[in-house]
């Protein structure tokens, strides 16, 4: 469901009697098609958020929090320095198109008053926000130049145009009689008949206009009867009346419970129970979109992140299949060596400028030919393959060496890129950086922000009473595991695959089974292996763990442990999660 023409008049209208009159205090570009604008009067604070993502473009005030950039884009910087302490004193739309205009007057950098425009035009995959001043772009979100469009381009310096709009009319400037007639003579469903012939809103009015009318008939458009028609004036009519009024935010959810589409009237074609009603259109939206777009949201600051982890991971891949082909070839090491030794004891049929002699391999009592050096003698060519023979077992032990180094870095790197792709947040992200650039992948990354105190435990209370911690990354993981834990404290971690280092802490007393069993599940849902049946799970006592210098963060040896094999109950996070003390 995108945000139509007649949606976005109303959220306008509740806006403006808002936010009219309003400061603009801080400036904020969280990700790189959203912008968050702080808005004081003189009794609230309002959070004002413009969304252009192609999928959920609106304009509307937010409760969400949001985490921003260590470094503010060039956007926002620009925004900061245009409106920054300006005053709305204008919103207004484009009739029967999806464009607002904030209007702010603002002091400019020679102390004079202007009026600078923030274009907000929610266009789906063409959704831009444009700053303007005395009609000429001072610059936009979204850039677009002549190879990006032939008619209409948004760079700084040119003037600000209008995009073309469609060449239908707006349902709310035509009659409803003549929309009908319009759309009667098409050979179409009534609900396209009635999108095809009027502009302004969206598929699912035009829906509920054919679902009042006729029910769930699948009536075509150029067949309706008299009364038919008269039906559909009426329904029309009806949704009309509702915009007139300001709107009845509104809405529907499929079986699921999940949002589906929303409207400013009543979208009886759902069944009232499945429908929400709100008081403003702001909320009705952040209903609709918060939970997409927080996921979107992380999913974006992740990307560039798991881009490199994930090619760190392919590069320690082909390198260890490149060695393991190299050990193989130093396995032929010993014909180097039978070589050598077949040319000593052969000495006088060797002559330097040959190419190959043939000898007795004593070993067998075959024949065999030995390629030579034509610029050495019998003597350097027995002392250039025992050279060889020497490199090659020497490259067999540092290879091996090589090896299992390379294993151990795979599976760091695996565990690395799970964190990634399941952090919560822009902190947790951080603190994968980090801990990248102390094992010298991430070579230009730079902490800025020390102050900021590490996230604690994932905290849960067993059915029982103990407390289970679950480390969020490798450097918890270490954490939680050699600093926190202590002896008989109960440890567990899925078999072979990456995941959290989970830990029961006994205080000293024996931990039930059925506590060893959640701590298992908990274990299960923080891994890769999340939403399987039967993961093997490894337990053990903290006591038996250890760590060499050798080993990568998260990353520890045990010998003495026992696997059990665990399907996890639905919900169990939430039925353990331990909730924060109230003070």
């Amino acid at each position: 469901m995108a945000l139509d023409a007649a949606l976005l008049a109303l959220a306008a209208r509740e806006l403006k009697q808002t936010l009219l009159d309003a400061k603009i205090d801080k400036i904020f570009e969280p990700t790189r098609d959203e912008v968050v604008i702080t808005l004081r009067t003189r009794t609230d604070t309002f959070k004002l958020l413009l969304s252009a993502r192609s999928g959920s473009a609106r304009a509307c005030l937010t409760q969400d929090t949001f985490e921003n950039p260590a470094v503010p884009p060039s956007f926002c910087m620009l925004l900061r320095k245009h409106l920054t302490g300006g005053r709305l004193v204008d919103l207004r739309v484009e009739p029967g198109d999806r464009l607002a205009f904030f209007e702010f007057q603002c002091t400019n950098e020679m102390g004079d008053l202007v009026r600078n425009i923030l274009a907000v035009e929610l266009m789906g995959r063409y959704s831009n926000l444009v700053l303007v001043q005395d009609g000429r772009i001072i610059d936009a979100l979204k850039r677009v130049d002549f190879e990006d469009s032939q008619i209409r381009q948004l760079l700084p310096g040119l003037a600000y145009t209008l995009p073309q709009k469609p060449n239908k009319p707006d349902l709310f400037a035509v009659s409803s009689a003549g929309l009908v007639a319009a759309a009667c003579q098409k050979d179409l469903p009534v609900a396209d008949a009635l999108m095809r012939s009027c502009a302004g809103v969206g598929p699912v009015v035009c829906r509920e206009a054919a679902y009042r009318a006729l029910g769930e008939s699948a009536s075509q458009a150029d067949m309706l009867t008299e009364s038919e028609k008269t039906a559909l004036i009426a329904a029309i009519d009806g949704i009309k009346a509702d915009y007139e009024a300001g709107g009845k935010p509104c809405l529907a959810c499929d079986e699921t419970g999940k949002p589906v589409e929303f409207s400013f009237t009543p979208l009886t074609q759902y069944g009232e129970q499945r429908l929400t009603h709100y008081d403003s259109f702001s909320t009705m939206l952040e209903g609709y979109y918060s939970t997409k777009d927080r996921a979107e949201r992380l999913r974006q600051k992740s990307k560039d992140l798991a881009k490199t982890v994930k090619n760190l991971h392919e590069r320690a891949i082909r390198k260890q299949a490149a060695r393991k082909e190299e050990l193989a070839q130093s396995g032929k090491a010993d014909q180097l060596r039978l070589y050598g030794e077949l040319l000593q004891a052969n000495l006088w049929a060797v002559d330097k400028g040959m190419r190959s002699v043939q000898v007795l391999n004593y070993y067998d009592g075959q024949t065999i030919e030995i390629p030579l050096d034509a610029r050495l003698n019998g003597v350097g060519n027995a002392q250039k393959y025992f050279k060889e023979y020497k490199k090659k077992q020497t490259a067999a032990k540092m290879l091996k060496k090589l090896l299992e180094e390379g294993e151990r870095e795979i599976e760091y790197l695996g565990t690395v890129l799970y964190e990634v792709e399941t952090a919560t947040g822009e902190q947790a992200l951080g603190e994968i950086r980090a801990e990248l650039k102390s094992q010298g992948y991430l070579k230009y990354y730079k902490i800025r922000d020390k102050k900021q105190k590490p996230a604690d435990f994932y905290r849960y209370r067993s059915s029982d009473g103990f407390l289970i911690l679950v480390g969020r990354n490798n450097l918890q993981n270490d954490k939680l595991t050699l600093h926190t834990a202590r002896g008989k404290d109960l440890w567990f971690h899925v078999k072979d695959a990456p995941g959290s280092h989970t830990v029961v802490m006994s205080e000293g007393r024996d931990i039930p089974l059925t506590t060893q069993n959640e701590a298992a599940m908990l274990a299960v849902v923080h891994s890769s292996l999340a939403g399987g049946a039967k993961v093997a799970v490894d337990y053990t006592e903290v006591k038996n763990i250890r760590k060499t210098g050798d080993l990568k963060p998260g990353m520890v040896l045990y010998e003495k442990y026992e696997t059990g094999y665990i399907t996890p109950e639905e919900g169990i996070e939430e039925r353990l999660r331990e909730q924060p003390v109230k003070r």
